[in-house]
C-alpha cells in the first residue's frame, strides 16, 4: 500500500512538474444553425482569447483545458437595387461567451498535434448590431441589447481541431466546434445552435 501511494506521489509530482501554461488568440468565424428565421444567415467575424493549461497524460497524449472569451452569433446582409443605388442592410447577432473547452491531443510529432474534446460555454452578453447603408456608404447604425433571459446560460459543444508549434513555444492553432444545445430557451422551433471555426496562435510559457 505504502508504494502505491509512494507512486501515485511520484506521478502526480511529475505530471504538475511537466504542465505548461500559455496564452492564445484568434479569428472566430461563427454561425448560427438554419431553422425558419436564420435560413438566410451568413458567418460571421469574431475572436478568441484565453489561456491554457498543457499537460502530458501519456508519452504521446496530453490534456489541454481552457478558459477564453468567444465572441460568436451570425450575420445576415440584404440588398436591393433601385435606380443605379444600391441599399443594403445589415444586421449580426452578436453572442458573447466564457467558454472552457477540454481537449485531448494526440502528439504526432514534436510540434503537431491532433485533438478533440467537449466545450462548455456560459452565456456572459447578447447584443444585435443593425447598419443602413447606400453604396456602401453608412446611412446609420444602431447597438440593441437583449434579454439574456431569453438564452439558455449554458451552452455545450464538441471541438475538434488540430495544431503546429514551429518553435517550443509558439504555434498555428485551427479547431472547428459544433454546438450540441439549443441557444434559445423554451424553444418551440427547431434548435438554434452555436458553430465555429478558429484559427489563430498559441504561446507556451518556457518551464
Amino acid at each position: 500500500m505504502k508504494k502505491l501511494f509512494l507512486g501515485a506521489a511520484i506521478a502526480m509530482s511529475s505530471l504538475t512538474f511537466a504542465q505548461q501554461f500559455g496564452v492564445k488568440g484568434g479569428m472566430n468565424v461563427s454561425s448560427l444553425s438554419d431553422d425558419a428565421t436564420l435560413s438566410d444567415q451568413e458567418s460571421k467575424i469574431g475572436f478568441n482569447a484565453g489561456v491554457f493549461m498543457n499537460a502530458p497524460l501519456a508519452e504521446n497524449f496530453s490534456i489541454q483545458p481552457e478558459v477564453l472569451y468567444n465572441d460568436l452569433g451570425s450575420k445576415v446582409t440584404r440588398s436591393t437595387e433601385i435606380l443605379g443605388n444600391t441599399y443594403s442592410a445589415d444586421y449580426s447577432r452578436n453572442l458573447g461567451y466564457i467558454s472552457v473547452p477540454v481537449m485531448f491531443q494526440y502528439n504526432a510529432t514534436p510540434g503537431f498535434y491532433l485533438e478533440a474534446g467537449p466545450q462548455f460555454g456560459f452565456l456572459v452578453s447578447a447584443k444585435d448590431k443593425f447598419k443602413n447603408s447606400t453604396n456602401g456608404s453608412t446611412d446609420n447604425a444602431s447597438i440593441v441589447a437583449l434579454d439574456k433571459d431569453n438564452f439558455n446560460t449554458f451552452d455545450f459543444g464538441i471541438g475538434l481541431g488540430a495544431g503546429y508549434y514551429f518553435t517550443p513555444n509558439l504555434g498555428l492553432t485551427a479547431r472547428y466546434t459544433a454546438g450540441l444545445s439549443d441557444i434559445i430557451k423554451d424553444n418551440p422551433g427547431d434548435s438554434v445552435k452555436n458553430n465555429v471555426f478558429q484559427v489563430g496562435l498559441a504561446y507556451k510559457f518556457s518551464k
